[in-house]
């Protein structure tokens, strides 16, 4: 009777993360490019949008509860999820991911790529030192663009802070090694 009585809490506590993950709703001014059920507004290079579609074509990626897992593929394979928008104003790019042990992907800024990963293990070697990087947990990247520059932050710490970008462009996110997830993607267009 004791371990039932411990069980359950977490069972419920579980379910209640999972329905606020899929109630999500952005701060004050950002607009959600996830939806927190399905792909809608993202898609392939060249290819059709997976608007109301739980998962892309190859199934490498997957909407569901409120995340958006990016799924390993054997052999190797390296894909780009974008959104079907281009943002060509000066933006704040907020959202969170967890990355598996020596997970590898990345957060595409309207071109250049900004390694988003398992930092401690998979680096870049000047990430590897990051002091609030919480491994195998959520951590919040925000991405501000002002100006042809994007300034970027992993919980607060300088990831780059003088990364060019292109003037107009879209947000991807790369599927390259282990397994990503990615929740409350958010973006506030600058005046």
């Amino acid at each position: 009777m004791s371990l039932l009585r411990f069980r359950l809490p977490a069972l419920f506590l579980a379910a209640a993360l999972t329905v606020l993950a899929a109630d999500f709703k952005p701060e004050p001014g950002f607009i959600s490019l996830f939806n927190g059920k399905d792909l809608t507004g993202w898609k392939y290079v060249g290819g059709e949008a997976f608007d109301g579609k739980a998962q892309s074509s190859d199934a490498r990626y997957s909407a569901a509860d409120g995340i958006l897992t990016v799924h390993p593929h054997t052999p190797r394979q390296i894909s780009q999820l974008w959104t079907v928008r281009e943002f060509p104003k000066d933006f704040i790019l907020k959202l969170e991911f967890r990355a598996e042990v020596n997970a590898d992907s990345g957060i595409f800024i309207r071109k250049p790529q900004l390694q988003c990963r398992d930092y401690l293990v998979a680096g870049p070697d000047a990430y590897k030192t990051l002091k609030k990087y919480k491994a195998q947990d959520w951590n919040e990247i925000i991405v501000t663009v002002k100006g042809g520059v994007a300034v970027c932050t992993c919980n607060g710490e300088v990831l780059e802070a003088a990364l060019a970008v292109p003037a107009t462009g879209g947000i991807g996110l790369e599927g390259d090694r282990g397994q990503m997830e990615y929740r409350h993607i958010q973006l506030k267009e600058l005046p």
